[in-house]
Formats: C-alpha cells, sequence, structure tokens
C-alpha cells in the first residue's frame, strides 16, 4: 500500500495523462491529416468529445477498483475470463503495434538532421528499427531510468516546440487555411467522420489516469478530474497546433514532410530554427517510445501473471525490467516496421496507427460493457449504465470510421488470439 506522502495530487495525475496522450501524434499527425485539410480540425472536437465519454467510463471503472493494474482487474469481475483475456490482450498488442508509430515519428524528424536520403526506404526502415533496439536497450536498465530519460525528454523535447505555438500565429495565413479546408474531393461530413479513427491515436492513454489511480490522493474525486483535465488539454494543444501548420505551410508540403513542426519553424524564425526543432521534437518523440516500450513490457509482465501471455513474458530482471518480453516485443516491432514501410513516413504512420487504434478500441468497448453489465457485489447504477452506454456508442463511431480492410483483420485477429488461448487451457 502506497503511503499518503507518496501519493500524488490532481495536478501530477494530470499532467500524467496529458503526457501519455501528446507524442507522437503531435509531431506527425499533421503531415497525416494534410493529406485531407483544415476540415480535420472538426475531427479533432469529436474525437475530444469521444475521449471524454470514455475517460470518464475509466474514471468511474476506478473508483470501484482503485487498485487495477490491467484490464482483466475491471473486466473479469463483471464478463469472465475469457473476456478478460482478450482486453488485456487486445490492449497489449496495440501498445507494441502502436510504438512503431511513434519510431516513425522519431525517425522523420531525426533524420532530417542527418547526412541521409530521408525518403529512402531502407533508411526509413533502418533508422526505425534502431531506435527501437536503442530503446530496447534503455529499457534494460530498468523503469528508474526509464523514468528519468523520458523526463528529460519532455523539458527538453516539448520547449521549443511550445514557443512555436505560441510565436507561430504571427504568420499564420487565413487564406492558406481556406484554401487547404478540403483537398480530399470528399463532402467535409464524410472527411470528419472517416478521419476520427486516425486521430484518435493522439488519445491513445485516456485510460492511464485509471490505471495510477492506486497512487493518486482521494482517488474517488483525482481521477475523474485528472483524466478529464489532461484529456482537454490534449485536445486544445492538438487542435490548436493542427490549425496553426495548416495555415502557414501548404497542405501538400505539409504531406510530403517527415518533420513538419521543423518545415514550420522555418517559415516562422529561418532555416537556423529547423535543426532545433527537428531535435527537440525527435528527443521527445524517443522518450515517448522508451516509455510506451516500458508500459508494453509492464502490461506483457501482468497478462503473463495472471496467465493470459507464456510465462516468458512474466520473468522479470533484478532491476524490474522485463527483459524476456521485451526481446519478443522489440522482435516483433522490426516485423511491423518492415511490413508497413510506405513511400511517405506520413503514409506508413497513418497505416500503423488505424491498426492500434481499432484493436485498442477493441479493448476499450470491455470498459463499456462492464460499467453497463456490472457484478453481483457491485449492481450497476443508473449512471454507471449511462457512461457503459455512452463508452459503447464512442466505440462504435470508431470502430464504423475505420477501413473495412483494418477491421476485418482486427476481428481475424482478435478470433485467433482467443482460439489459441482456449486452446490452449483445454490443453494445461
Amino acid at each position: 500500500m502506497t503511503s499518503s506522502s507518496r501519493k500524488i495530487g490532481p495536478v501530477l495525475a494530470t499532467f500524467v495523462v496529458a503526457n501519455n496522450m501528446i507524442g507522437s501524434g503531435f509531431f506527425l499527425l499533421p503531415a497525416s491529416l494534410a493529406q485531407i485539410g483544415g476540415v480535420t480540425a472538426l475531427s479533432w472536437l469529436l474525437g475530444t468529445v469521444l475521449a471524454i465519454v470514455l475517460g470518464s467510463a475509466f474514471a468511474r471503472l476506478a473508483r470501484d477498483y482503485p487498485n487495477l493494474e490491467c484490464p482483466a482487474d475491471y473486466v473479469q469481475p463483471a464478463l469472465g475470463r475469457d473476456m478478460g483475456f482478450l482486453a488485456t490482450t487486445l490492449y497489449w498488442l496495440s501498445s507494441w503495434i502502436g510504438n512503431n508509430a511513434i519510431a516513425v515519428a522519431a525517425f522523420g524528424y531525426l533524420v532530417t538532421l542527418l547526412p541521409l536520403a530521408g525518403n529512402a526506404p531502407a533508411v526509413q526502415v533502418g533508422g526505425q528499427i534502431a531506435l527501437i533496439w536503442l530503446m530496447y536497450a534503455v529499457n534494460l536498465l530498468g523503469p528508474k531510468q526509464v523514468a528519468r530519460f523520458q523526463s528529460l525528454c519532455v523539458v527538453v523535447g516539448l520547449t521549443p516546440v511550445a514557443v512555436i505555438l505560441l510565436g507561430g500565429w504571427t504568420q499564420f495565413d487565413p487564406a492558406l487555411y481556406e484554401a487547404g479546408w478540403n483537398v480530399s474531393g470528399r463532402s467535409d461530413a464524410a472527411v470528419v467522420f472517416s478521419s476520427l479513427a486516425p486521430i484518435f491515436w493522439a488519445f491513445v492513454g485516456l485510460e492511464t489516469g485509471a490505471m495510477v489511480a492506486g497512487v493518486v490522493r482521494d482517488p474517488q474525486r483525482n481521477v475523474p478530474l485528472a483524466t478529464i483535465t489532461g484529456i482537454l488539454i490534449a485536445g486544445v494543444v492538438y487542435l490548436t497546433s493542427s490549425v496553426l501548420v495548416m495555415g502557414i505551410v501548404p497542405a501538400a508540403e505539409l504531406a510530403a514532410s517527415s518533420a513538419p513542426f521543423a518545415v514550420v519553424a522555418g517559415r516562422i524564425f529561418g532555416p537556423w530554427a529547423i535543426p532545433i526543432i527537428a531535435a527537440a521534437a525527435a528527443l521527445k518523440a524517443t522518450g515517448t517510445l522508451g516509455g510506451w516500450m516500458l508500459v508494453t513490457g509492464e502490461s506483457g509482465a501482468r497478462a503473463a501473471q495472471r496467465g493470459y501471455l507464456p510465462a516468458l513474458f512474466g520473468r522479470l530482471r533484478t532491476n524490474g525490467a522485463a527483459a524476456w518480453g521485451l526481446t519478443v516485443i522489440a522482435a516483433a516491432m522490426t516485423a511491423i516496421a518492415c511490413l508497413t514501410l510506405a513511400p511517405t513516413v506520413g503514409g506508413q504512420f497513418q497505416t500503423i496507427i488505424e491498426m492500434a487504434v481499432l484493436l485498442v478500441t477493441m479493448a476499450y468497448v470491455a470498459a463499456g460493457l462492464s460499467l453497463l453489465v456490472g457484478t453481483p457485489a457491485r449492481r450497476p447504477s443508473t449512471g454507471d449504465r449511462l457512461l457503459g452506454l455512452g463508452a459503447l456508442i464512442a466505440c462504435a463511431l470508431l470502430l464504423a470510421s475505420s477501413p473495412g480492410r483494418m477491421l476485418i483483420g482486427a476481428l481475424v485477429l482478435t478470433a485467433l488470439a482467443w482460439t489459441i488461448y482456449r486452446f490452449a487451457r483445454r490443453t494445461r
């Protein structure tokens, strides 16, 4: 039990939630969304609303399960062990698949500082793989060292970018933004809806407030406060940055860039600012990659301890590092980097985040169902049912907005994972 003096208050808890969301999406989504246009600002607004609904559902679950460590802790009591397995496994899969998107963003900025051909496929995939294994090595040092590294990356990485967000409005051109409002050739409504899934990548991590409820003072009050405030902070930052960059740099140029914020910095301050912003963004994204690899290793270890993954993933070194599980994860991420390689960094990034968002949304479905159904010991109140229903509606919108081929692939993967799990249980 964590003593009260060592628990964190609402302000720190809010920054935990916000920091876990403000990552690779902040630095590379402008390039992906520039292929569509400024109309995606409406998608940001809708995505923020859906994130608040889902965040409220997780905050309510944290009230009943203040010491939860993984999805199974709140799913299994209400829906049974099989659903606990699916929620935990899908969340774990989405974490390490999504880590590839962070590697794409980090190297997209880093390559602008190196004497390399950034558009060459071999350079792209080689750089991403190098970053994956570098962060794997950092994680072997243990969770404490990863946390220190990530803290450094947050402070150093976001400071110059904050200068752009504050000072860039002097260069904002409303006419340029209006000209790039919708370059997709589809209706505004169709674009807003189809952009929901990739945009929601920016909000993955909204559940972390609930996941750390055990170290938060007065969790019944502070976890909901931290979750909603953290989501609002992330939503405002993402919406503001997306509008800003599309009013400074033409959409076509943004879409072709692997480092959109560096391009914007060059337009605002001059060429000297490009390497500074590129270095800051690369450092922040690299720190995010290291932090999320830690989360993936830890969640894999907890899943193994509950019998959902092979025992190999639950083996920890004396410093707390999930070394064996991280080795498998890094190898799988290497394979994903090769399989998703695309002509542009933005295209590869979008493919990966669509996969990750689909899987995590299916895990979020279990949270909504858990609130809706309740348990014999905790019968759902009217508020529980309304939040559960709201979460399910939000998930349905996200799933419906995803590409059909991706949705089919996610369903096949889910069915395959459940079949293997049932076969393994029967064998044991």
